[in-house]
């Protein structure tokens, strides 16, 4: 239980976050909640083009977002997720579940921060990371509403997870495996960018699947070095 902490106080940073921010929405006006969307676009975009620059191999990429879109075209990740927010009305929730989804856990800090935690018993990483995710929760919470909180779930599942299965994934902190997962999220985190800015709903949702087809990928393309 010990090693889950880390993951736990991340997720009730998000959770915290998420709420200061969705009550100060109220207070915002339309004016400063447009250039409010602006910020978050543009520095969304920004994130994506600097997660992209590490790129080991680049058909990996190409391959795990061709595969991981089909297959999450194929469940129509995006409409379900739409479907859910629906239920909730409030907000952009699938845009703002799936962006901070991305942007709290798409990164190396996720992953070697998780896997320290579960190896060492050392959450300093998760700790960092953690007050980087309350104030961003907090700006995005106030743009996109409950979706962001929802992220706090998906947060605690997955850091769980790689923290209790440290011994297994440690390979997922070699550059090799993580340069590569790191620049999907980025192209996915850039797409959330472009859909933020209304220049184009790319369905980043239907790409999820594609974070668990670029280590395989990865694995496979090791087989023939």
């Amino acid at each position: 239980m010990k090693a889950l902490l880390p993951a736990i106080v991340n997720s009730l940073a998000v959770v915290i976050g998420s709420l200061i921010g969705f009550f100060l929405r109220k207070g915002i006006s339309e004016r400063f909640r447009t250039i409010l969307f602006y910020a978050v676009g543009l520095s969304t975009i920004g994130i994506g083009i600097q997660m992209i620059v590490g790129v080991n191999n680049f058909l990996i990429v190409l391959f795990s977002m061709v595969i991981g879109g089909v297959i999450g075209e194929w469940f129509n990740i995006e409409r379900r997720l739409k479907k859910f927010g629906d239920t909730m009305q409030e907000g952009d929730f699938s845009t703002g579940f799936v962006a901070s989804s991305l942007l709290f856990l798409v990164g190396p800090m996720t992953i070697v921060g998780s896997i320290t935690a579960g190896l060492k018993g050392d959450g300093s990483i998760i700790f960092t990371k953690s007050i980087l995710d309350f104030v961003s929760s907090i700006v995005l919470s106030s743009t996109y509403g409950l979706g962001v909180m929802v992220s706090a779930v998906t947060v605690l599942v997955v850091q769980g997870a790689i923290t209790l299965l440290a011994g297994a994934l440690t390979f997922l902190t070699s550059p090799e495996y993580l340069n590569d997962l790191v620049a999907v999220g980025g192209l996915m985190v850039f797409g959330i960018g472009l859909r933020i800015l209304e220049i184009k709903d790319t369905r980043v949702g239907n790409f999820l699947p594609s974070l668990f087809v670029s280590p395989f990928l990865t694995f496979i393309v090791s087989l023939f070095k």
